[in-house]
């Protein structure tokens, strides 16, 4: 029987989703670089051949540890779907000899590196310089123009993201991002092999989206990601997923899959998105390429990755198009025939909708809440304002318990103050758009207070 090395980190689908169609192709030996979630921990020994979890004395250089366990246990392939953990998983399969996304995945995870690579390639973009030092910054901010947004080069999640809007507030801005990514190391949410990533920055001018001219309905954000994978240095589309708007600066708050954009609007969507991550010379992974789009038909690519998209994307995904993404990307690793789709799926290919929302302490208007709220799953599923048939769940292992107090919200730590995700399943697209707008409306009126509930 095959052996799959398994690198769990944080980020990512959910583990327990991901383990489980691994699991069914292969023999899995769990190497957990993150803390097992609660959830998911105890059913590990049923589904893997073995569990090796190591403590910080035993890290030494991270693809060493992934090589060596690979070699201990006779792995055919070497898998991960955490962008924390891409770069060094790709270099130790390609220290073995094993299948994976190759030397360039630092180019689909580092964004200063991306879009320098885009940039020779005339790849649309918003204009960007690389940052290192408060210095730099100001001496980027000379020759961009304000606002601007500060993101980390090696972020994910919106982590760090800052919205710059005249020299006075750089250096603060600076500061306060880097206390950010300090704060995320100490969370898990940073990149696990390069040493110093978390002082690498970009700022970029900010483009204006014009969601309207693309989605019929309303609600929409004005990016979507195209999800997709890469077969021996091709690129295969797989569908697109859309956005709710942003919570400001730019968090997201939730993703639906399909999204509904027409016919000849996807088609461009894609075609884009081909040629940034063909650019990138990626060998075998998955993809989440996210464009902004703007009016006129204009599009900026924003970023992409060599791993599927994180939160829910994956098994919406699989609810919707019957693709188990997961499984499909493991065969193709252990040289399997993979029937991959010829194109990009369109909405009218889709079986319903499905979409995730990240629950996060503010309102749909962008205002934070007034009152401190504890996290209660059950009063939720059961009194969300829902269409009818819609279904509404929330995924355990990357919520909160029940009972503990949801975050203030940070506009600089982005998702690092999520409460909980929730999954809705509903008849279309328009649909979940609808549900989630009044879900979080409703939401501070559902949840109990907590105590001293004052904001």
């Amino acid at each position: 029987m095959s052996k799959v090395l398994y690198v769990h980190a944080k980020g990512g689908p959910p583990l327990g989703h991901a383990l489980t169609r691994v699991a069914a192709r292969s023999a899995v030996h769990l190497l957990a670089l993150s803390e097992l979630p609660p959830a998911v921990a105890a059913e590990t020994g049923r589904l893997c051949a073995s569990v090796v979890v190591p403590d910080a004395g035993q890290r030494g250089d991270l693809v060493d540890l992934i090589a060596q366990r690979a070699g201990e246990v006779g792995a055919d392939a070497v898998v991960t779907f955490s962008e924390y953990a891409v770069v060094a998983v790709a270099e130790a399969s390609r220290r073995l000899g094993l299948p994976g996304a190759g030397e360039s995945a630092a180019l689909a995870r580092d964004k200063r590196l991306m879009r320098g690579v885009w940039e020779r390639h005339g790849i649309p973009q918003p204009r960007f310089r690389a940052v290192g030092s408060a210095g730099d910054l100001r001496r980027a901010a000379g020759e961009l123009s304000f606002p601007l947004l500060l993101k980390a080069a090696w972020s994910a999640g919106s982590t760090a993201h800052q919205i710059i809007r005249s020299v006075a507030e750089l250096d603060s801005s600076w500061e306060r991002s880097r206390a950010v990514m300090a704060d995320s190391a100490r969370l898990g949410y940073a990149e696990l092999h390069v040493a110093g990533a978390g002082a690498d920055f970009i700022v970029e001018e900010i483009v204006t989206g014009c969601a309207e001219e693309w989605f019929d309905g309303s609600g929409w954000g004005d990016y979507v990601s195209v999800e997709g994978v890469v077969v021996d240095g091709v690129f295969r589309p797989v569908c697109l997923s859309g956005r709710m708007p942003t919570v400001a600066p730019f968090t997201e708050r939730a993703g639906i899959t399909p999204a509904a954009l027409e016919a000849d609007a996807q088609e461009r969507v894609v075609e884009l998105a081909r040629r940034a991550v063909e650019t990138l010379g990626l060998e075998n992974c998955g993809t989440h390429t996210e464009i902004k789009l703007g009016s006129g038909g204009r599009m900026w690519v924003i970023e992409t990755a060599a791993r599927f998209g994180g939160a829910m994307t994956v098994p919406q995904i699989e609810e919707v198009f019957g693709l188990d993404l997961v499984g499909m990307f493991t065969d193709q690793l252990l040289g399997r025939p993979v029937a991959w789709p010829v194109g990009a799926l369109r909405p009218e290919d889709a079986e319903g909708a499905a979409g995730s929302l990240v629950v996060l302490a503010v309102g749909g208007d962008g205002e934070p809440w007034e009152r401190r709220h504890v996290w209660d799953s059950p009063t939720v599923v059961r009194s969300a304002p829902l269409s009818g048939g819609s279904r509404l769940s929330v995924v355990s292992e990357s919520s909160l318990p029940d009972g503990a107090t949801v975050p203030v919200y940070d506009p600089a730590a982005g998702a690092n103050t999520m409460a909980a995700l929730c999954l809705l399943s509903a008849d279309d697209p328009q649909t979940v758009v609808h549900d989630f707008g009044a879900l979080v409306d409703a939401l501070p009126e559902l949840l109990p207070a907590a105590e001293g509930a004052v904001v």
